[in-house]
């Protein structure tokens, strides 16, 4: 019988050698792995004799203590009655949280992607908006990904009959109501208390795939439990170097499932995100930097926290290895040239994500959709695009931006930073009626330019003369830039 123990008892072990911490309502003593923490020792010294639940939740899987740490670590259950007694103080930042999320606005104000950014902002803490935010360096790839769009032109058609318009397609054998999935992106339970799964539960509801990351918030298992019975779903997967790890997992989403693997290969370090890294710096004791200024290490925020298993031998010869141990397609995430597109087919895949990590990983990497008519060129010149499927992801926020890529030749696109906006702002519904408004939109799109399905998408609706000139005056997108930048919403308040 688990031992019952009082939050009095567990507030005496609060020193580095003698750290016990509340997590999910167990106790745990912490002190053999504090230096190993790969989020460094402060967040637990925090925490120290108190209940680290809330703040170990978004950035862990709920089994991730039982499945890395020894049984004798834990010392018992909590006292839940009188941990309910226990006083906990409203920051002010929760305070500036909890008003903004009583002014937000209604749902039906809501748009555009845009929108539910902006909104987002004043919603999300701290620490949260500035891990999803974040992009590397100067942040010019970020941007690029998105204003690369509006170098692109259309040729439209008149006169067509464009009274039924068919916006479903095919991707990966799975049947989907839109050229569009919900892409990985980790820690959703920074966003939401629900994580990832809800994601899941608007994909279901709308016949959209969703992909389900290496690093969410929430277990594989709690993902896919969510689902409906036909739902599809597929798995990104950062290479673990212990390869063993890797399997298992392989091995253990095919068996629940999955239609499709995408290995991700643009992160053999993280890139420079300044965002994040000052946001973790800046949650430091400032007396504690003053006494040991040559000791501190600026590290890389929630990013490097959880990232430090990453491989970066990963490379095409490990190809025929996932190949022996999995049936699931499997498809590269993270190409950025023709060169290493065409390698992929080579080398037996099924498909490739056009991708630099939203702008996450090196700045000035080139944006998915300048490339990817280059990509399409050098595949059929090679006769490797023939059931060779192609996906960007990366600054697509508007349904002309998805017609603006099927043309070129992508077979979907992938969106990601948007659905944890609108999942932070207004949950499954907001999820719900971002996805309406993608669908109405590229709906709408199909119509002016005259196809009712999306095979009759060519690239001789689109002009590309200009793709490539980075430097030319662009239109100044407002809508984006309000919300990048700081700006006054409604109300006054400060996003």
């Amino acid at each position: 019988m688990s031992r019952i123990i009082s939050p009095e008892e567990v507030a005496k072990h609060n020193q580095k050698s003698d750290i016990w911490v509340i997590i999910h309502g167990k106790v745990y003593d912490l002190t053999q792995f504090l230096p190993d923490h790969p989020g460094g020792q402060k967040i637990i010294m925090k925490y120290a004799g108190k209940d680290a639940t809330k703040a170990f939740e978004p950035i862990h899987p709920p089994d991730i203590v039982d499945r890395f740490l020894a049984p004798e670590v834990c010392m018992g259950s909590i006292d839940l009655e009188k941990l309910s007694h226990v006083k906990i103080e409203e920051t002010e930042e929760d305070k500036q949280i909890r008003l903004a999320r009583e002014k937000m606005p209604r749902l039906e104000e809501m748009y555009n992607s845009f929108d539910f950014e902006t909104v987002a902002r004043s919603v999300l803490k701290s620490d949260a908006w500035a891990y999803y935010s974040s992009g590397s360096d100067d942040e010019i790839t970020m941007r690029e990904n998105h204003s690369a769009f509006h170098r692109i032109w259309f040729r439209p058609r008149v006169m067509v009959n464009v009274k039924d318009v068919d916006t479903s397609t095919e991707m990966l054998g799975s049947r989907t109501s839109l050229p569009l999935y919900i892409t990985a992106t980790a820690l959703g339970k920074l966003g939401h208390p629900e994580g990832e799964v809800v994601l899941t539960k608007a994909c279901k509801t709308r016949d959209i795939i969703q992909m389900i990351p290496t690093l969410a918030s929430c277990s594989f298992d709690e993902i896919v439990n969510a689902a409906g019975p036909n739902q599809a779903q597929w798995l990104q997967l950062y290479v673990n170097s212990n390869r063993q790890v890797s399997e298992k997992f392989v091995r253990h989403a095919e068996s629940r499932g999955m239609k499709g693997l995408f290995i991700t290969v643009d992160a053999p370090q993280l890139g420079h995100r300044e965002k994040d890294m000052r946001q973790k710096y800046s949650q430091e004791d400032p007396d504690e930097i003053s006494r040991n200024s040559t000791e501190v290490v600026r590290d890389q925020g929630a990013a490097r926290a959880i990232s430090n298993f990453i491989d970066p031998s990963l490379c095409w010869d490990d190809i025929a290895w996932f190949k022996s141990i999995t049936n699931m397609p499997i498809l590269i995430k993270g190409v950025q040239t023709a060169q290493d597109a065409v390698l992929a087919a080579k080398y037996g895949c099924k498909g490739i994500v056009l991708s630099n990590h939203g702008g996450r990983q090196l700045d000035f990497a080139p944006s998915a959709i300048e490339i990817l008519a280059e990509v399409m060129d050098a595949l059929k010149r090679e006769n490797l695009d023939k059931g060779f499927e192609v996906y960007i992801d990366g600054g697509i926020r508007r349904g002309s931006d998805i017609f603006k890529a099927i043309a070129l030749g992508a077979k979907g696109v992938g969106i990601g930073r948007p659905f944890l906006y609108a999942m932070s702002s207004y949950g499954v519904e907001g999820v719900e009626k971002l996805l309406d408004l993608f669908q109405s939109e590229f709906e709408m799109v199909m119509r002016f330019m005259g196809v009712t399905k999306i095979s009759d998408i060519t690239a001789d609706m689109v002009d590309i003369r200009n793709i490539k000139d980075h430097f030319v005056a662009n239109p100044i997108d407002y809508l984006s830039q309000t919300s990048y930048e700081r700006m006054q919403p409604r109300g006054g308040s400060k996003l």
